[in-house]
């Protein structure tokens, strides 16, 4: 089976839904920010604030060409989409699905979390949602996870999923 790379803003349920689809599919899952974290002995949030946005994209950039691209379910961090080249490697290498989560909801999951270097207020942080729409709609498939749970988007995946490949 081709990889499954899961996109959208940061809580819409990415690193969730990849864990239960792996167990679904009984294939391993890899969340990108994890491997950056991995190979940088840091977090994600310390990158961004020693080293900047930009170098945390590259190094986003290449994780994901690093990993591989049949049998396995790909978490990506929000802001993957940001660069073209990597919206067109992930079509070309996989399913893109997106996970869509309206923004009054998503603040509801995101606002008290201090892991996420991008959250500052909720106006900067639904401007952010905003300048990104454009990019998450440059996938194979879309799944509203706004009021589904875990295993409704789950199965909705699998069964959209198994309609492609037939």
């Amino acid at each position: 089976m081709k990889a499954i790379f899961l996109t959208g803003f940061m809580g819409a349920g990415k690193t969730t839904i990849g864990k239960e689809l792996s167990k679904h599919f009984n294939i391993p899952a890899i969340d990108s920010d994890e491997e950056i974290e991995k190979q940088m002995n840091t977090t994600v949030r310390s990158i961004f604030e020693t080293r900047g946005e930009n170098y945390f994209r590259t190094l986003e950039t290449n994780v994901l060409r690093s990993l591989p691209t049949e049998d396995v379910i790909v978490t990506t961090g929000g802001g993957i989409v940001k660069l073209e080249e990597n919206r067109k490697w992930m079509k070309e290498n996989g399913n893109v699905i997106y996970l869509h989560c309206d923004f009054p909801i998503l603040w509801e999951r995101l606002r008290n979390d201090d892991t996420r270097p991008l959250i500052v207020t909720k106006e900067h942080t639904e401007k952010l949602y905003e300048t990104r729409r454009e990019q998450y709609m440059d996938h194979h498939l879309m799944v509203d996870t706004s009021v589904k749970t875990v295993f409704e988007v789950v199965l909705e995946i699998a069964e959209k999923i198994k309609k492609t490949t037939n």
